[in-house]
C-alpha cells in the first residue's frame, strides 16, 4: 500500500506514458498512479492497460469520453484520490517535462517539513526551464509576475503543473466550484489554498519542454489564465473561501 498518489492526466501520449509509469514505480519511495485519460486515439490507454496487469494494485486508469480538459482531469483525479485512503496527491505531466525524481522532494516537503502544498517551482532559483523558445519563457515568466502582482500571492510560479497536495487541502477545497481548465485552474488550486491559510513551499526544479509526443499548449489558455487572474482577485474581495471541514 502506498499514501500517496501520482495523478498522470493523459492525451496521446503513446510515446512517453510506459516509460513515465516506470519510472514512478522504479523511485525508492512507493508510490500509486492514477492516469485520468481523455480518450486518446493513439492508444495510450490500451498501453495502461497493459501495464495494470504488471502492476496490480498500484497502477489505475480513470477514461473519460473526450478531451475535457487538464483541470477537469485534475479535479476528476482529487475526487478518485479522496474516495479513497491518500494522505499526499500529486499532478505531474505524463511527457517528462517534470522529473519523476523530484516526486521525493514535494513530498517530502509535506510530510517531513509540515507544508500543506508544495511546488515544483521553476523561477525561484533564475529560470530553470531547458528546450523552450525564449518567447514562452518570457510569457510563463511575467504570467507568473502577473498573478502576484494582482493577487498578491507568495509564489514564484503560479502557472506550475508540478504540485503535491495534502489530503485536507482537497478537502477543504469546493473542487465543483474550482472554474478553469488551464493554466487559470493551477493559479486558482494555488490561491485558492493561500486564501483558506495552507502553508505553500516552493522546491526547485528543473522543467525540461517534452522531447516525444506533441504539446497542448495554446493561445486559450494563456488568455484564460489572463482574465482568470482578474476574476479570482474580484471574486476574493467579495467573497473569501472558507474551509470545508475542521
Amino acid at each position: 500500500m502506498s499514501d500517496t498518489l501520482v495523478i498522470i492526466p493523459t492525451f496521446n501520449e503513446k510515446e512517453n506514458i510506459e516509460k513515465i509509469i516506470r519510472k514512478v514505480f522504479s523511485l525508492p519511495k512507493v508510490f500509486h498512479v492514477l492516469i485520468v485519460e481523455d480518450n486518446s486515439p493513439d492508444g495510450t490507454a490500451a498501453i495502461v492497460k497493459k501495464l495494470m496487469k504488471e502492476f496490480p494494485d498500484k497502477l489505475f486508469i480513470e477514461e473519460r469520453k473526450g478531451k475535457l480538459g487538464l483541470g477537469t482531469a485534475y479535479i476528476h483525479g482529487f475526487k478518485w484520490a479522496l474516495e479513497r485512503d491518500y494522505k499526499y496527491v500529486n499532478e505531474m505531466d505524463a511527457d517528462f517535462s517534470h522529473n519523476p525524481d523530484d516526486l521525493i522532494r514535494l513530498n517530502d516537503a509535506l510530510a517531513k517539513d509540515g507544508y500543506d502544498v508544495s511546488i515544483g517551482s521553476r523561477y525561484i532559483k533564475g529560470v530553470n526551464v531547458v528546450n523552450w523558445p525564449m518567447s514562452r519563457i518570457l510569457m510563463s515568466y511575467f504570467a507568473s509576475m502577473y498573478v502576484r502582482i494582482i493577487t498578491r500571492i507568495p509564489v514564484q510560479d503560479t502557472t506550475a503543473g508540478f504540485v503535491c497536495y495534502t489530503r485536507e487541502v482537497l478537502e477543504n477545497i469546493d473542487l465543483d466550484k474550482v472554474k478553469f481548465i488551464g493554466y487559470a485552474f493551477q493559479i486558482e488550486m494555488k490561491f485558492t489554498a493561500w486564501k483558506l491559510g495552507y502553508k505553500i513551499k516552493e522546491v526547485d526544479v528543473i522543467f525540461t519542454d517534452r522531447t516525444e509526443g506533441t504539446s497542448k499548449m495554446n493561445g486559450g489558455i494563456f488568455k484564460e489564465a489572463i482574465f482568470g487572474v482578474l476574476q479570482l482577485k474580484i471574486n476574493s474581495i467579495f467573497k473569501n473561501p472558507k474551509r470545508l471541514k475542521g
